[in-house]
Parts: C-alpha cells; structure tokens; sequence
C-alpha cells in the first residue's frame, strides 16, 4: 500500500523523534552526589513519638547508619554543615493515620563514638551555631498531642548538604516502601547503593 506524501512525513518524523527519546537516557544521579564523601542520617523534624512504638525511628535511625557504614562508601557526619549528603529517614507503622507526640528532640544525641573499618563516626555537638532550617538543631517547641496524616510506609529521602534549610530543598531521591529500614537488611540503603552503582556505570560510559 502506497501512502501519500502528506501522511508519510509526519509518520517519518514521529519515528525519527520516538528513537531519539530511546537514544536519551534519564541521568541517575548528579554529579555532585556521586561525589559525595559524608552523609549525615536524621529524623523528620515532623515525625511524632508512637506510644505503642516510642522508639521506631531513632532505632531505624541506627539501622540505616549501620548499613552504611557496612557500606564502606560514605563517612558518617556529626552536623549539615560536614556533610555533603543528608538522609531524611521517618519510620513508618502502616497506618493511614496516627496519635503521636510531638516536639521532641528526635535528633539530639550524646557524644557518639562508632569506630569502624570504614571510619564510622565520633563526635558530637561542636558547640558551633546552627545553619538555618538545621534538622539536628534542639527542638524549640513543647512536646504535645498531633495526628500525623498520610505517611503509612517507611521513608528514606537523601538531599543535599552543606547548606540552610537542607529539608526545604527538593530532595535528589526517595524510596518508600513498607519495612524498608528494616535490620539488619535496611532495603532503603541497598536499593541507593544499587542506584549509585548503576549511576556510576551510566557516568563512566559517556563519551
């Protein structure tokens, strides 16, 4: 069957665009992240205390630090303002919505001290002043009743550090799924290690 010219270019075109979207790939991760040296973990800011599981996210906490530093790639960070990476973790419980407490320091800690064979991490407070919007910063709000909405699976969220309001900013990426900071396995941080190993394939084979 023959086609007219007027039907046959347009045809041609779509083609002609359809491969060049194949030819495209999405960039993985940016440059800046597969660069990346330290990272600090810590808590939603807005995540509440669960009566009935009080310490769920400063355990799941430990557990994505734990995995990291299985990891070997990344030096823990005691602060935003070392860390090149910040992972925003928030446990979740399965449910649509839940009673919590709120206004509690989820991510004020003593000295740590966790040596490992990658570096872990020991230190502290500082005694430096706070960067603006500083997600380890002393809560400044008295502890009370709140309803969290709308967040039923874990989370596991990475942007980037070194910089004010780091949580304000869009996040480089999120993997949420049921029992994805589970330990010792931490699904969360194996599925970013496989991201990062992917990423970096993508990087070495550009021209």
């Amino acid at each position: 069957m023959r086609f007219p010219k007027a039907i046959l270019f347009p045809l041609l075109l779509a083609s002609c665009l359809a491969a060049a979207g194949k030819d495209k790939k999405k960039i993985l991760l940016p440059a800046d992240v597969l660069e990346a040296q330290t990272v600090l973990v810590v808590v939603d800011p807005g995540a509440g205390m669960a009566p009935e599981a009080p310490n769920a996210n400063r355990t799941a906490q430990e557990a994505v630090e734990n995995a990291l530093m299985a990891w070997g790639r990344f030096r823990l960070a005691t602060d935003v303002s070392t860390a090149d990476l910040v992972i925003m973790i928030r446990k979740g419980n399965g449910k649509i919505a839940q009673p919590t407490i709120g206004g509690l320091p989820n991510n004020n800690r003593p000295v740590i001290l966790e040596p490992s064979d990658s570096g872990g991490r020991i230190g502290g407070s500082r005694g430096t002043p706070p960067s603006a919007g500083d997600p380890t910063a002393p809560s400044i709000s008295s502890p009370g009743p709140q309803i969290e909405v709308g967040q039923s699976e874990d989370l596991f969220a990475v942007y980037r550090g070194k910089r004010d309001n780091v949580l304000d900013a869009p996040s480089v990426w999120r993997y949420q799924a049921k029992d994805a900071l589970r330990s010792p396995s931490v699904p969360a941080v194996d599925a970013f290690r496989k991201l990062v190993v992917e990423a970096e394939k993508q990087r070495a084979a550009k021209p």
